[in-house]
């Protein structure tokens, strides 16, 4: 195999992550225990191989360019590796440790994946754990993230995606709705009731209705007067404080169906899901405390499918 760096040019690199975390060449040098002028001839010298620069330098600070930017997301990505192969092969991961930084939807994050945190990190203590709540989609790279939970996840080549449930889904109401407004019998009924919407953040879109009628999957745009986008929780409140019916998972609502806050309605017409993925970057080497995660979330899957 041909050499494609020497040993300086790596020292270079790391420096150069560095200051791009520390946002300053002296505290960089700190924590590398050289001085600031080495760490910025280090940079320069990085900065003339690549014929591009990586930071603007001004007096008082320094950032990176856009190039710089690019680079600086693959290089950590890059020396985390190495550390990680270099601690597992001399035998220092025998448990898996590092941080863990995880993108996860609200609801499902809420009431899936943080109630199940502690009994992961009781098993792996020495792994901390970053959790990010959104209901947007991340960019892996740039953003630094292990792995994302996502609903609907669309194919991308450069993911592994591992179905972790498809959740099902139903439409419920308050009995003070009912009580009003009548309980829906058939599907041509939703259009005489109140029928809260659910827009997609990333599009605003407002989404579907699924059932099934006659073991035939149908999708309708039901109509009202409530709309709420980012938090599907947003759509249980108002349905739990009577402002009319709402599709949503079954599992978010398993309390407020059992002491009667919320009613199942159209029980004829259910048995649709959607899916909730779990994703993480496609590569040779994953880190162990990435696979440890995976594995450890797959062992609820059964569990899951049967709710």
């Amino acid at each position: 195999m041909k050499r494609h760096f020497e040993d300086l040019q790596l020292g270079s690199i790391e420096l150069f992550c560095l200051a791009a975390e520390a946002g300053s060449f002296t505290a960089a040098a700190q924590v590398a225990g050289v001085t600031p002028a080495a760490v910025s001839r280090s940079i320069f010298r990085l900065e003339e191989r690549l014929g591009s620069r990586l930071f603007v330098r001004t007096t008082r600070s320094i950032r990176l360019t856009e190039a710089g930017r690019t680079y600086f997301e693959q290089c950590r990505q890059a020396l985390t590796q190495l550390v990680e192969a270099q601690q597992e092969v001399m035998g220092a991961q025998s448990m898996p440790s590092g941080q863990l930084r995880i993108s996860l939807p609200t609801t499902y994050g809420h009431h899936r994946i943080l109630p199940l945190l502690p009994a992961f990190r009781a098993r792996y203590p020495q792994v901390s754990v970053d959790i990010h709540l959104s209901n947007r989609n991340i960019d892996f790279v740039a953003e630094g993230y292990d792995l994302a939970i996502r609903v609907r996840a669309q194919p991308d080549s450069s993911m592994i995606a591992r179905l972790l449930e498809d959740a099902r889904l139903v439409v419920v109401a308050s009995p003070d709705y009912l009580r009003t407004a009548g309980t829906p019998q058939t599907l041509e009924d939703l259009d005489d009731h109140e029928c809260i919407q659910f827009e997609l953040p990333s599009s605003g879109r407002r989404i579907s209705w699924l059932f099934n009628v006659e073991g035939k999957e149908k999708e309708l745009f039901a109509q009202g007067s409530y709309s709420c986008s980012d938090d599907v929780l947003g759509g249980v409140t108002l349905a739990k404080h009577g402002a009319g019916l709402f599709q949503t998972y079954r599992f978010i609502i398993e309390k407020e169906l059992a002491d009667g806050s919320l009613v199942e309605v159209l029980q004829p017409y259910s048995g649709r899901s959607r899916p909730f993925t779990l994703l993480y970057p496609h590569g040779r080497y994953v880190p162990q405390r990435v696979r440890a995660f995976v594995e450890f979330l797959l062992e609820y899957r059964q569990q899951w499918a049967g709710a």
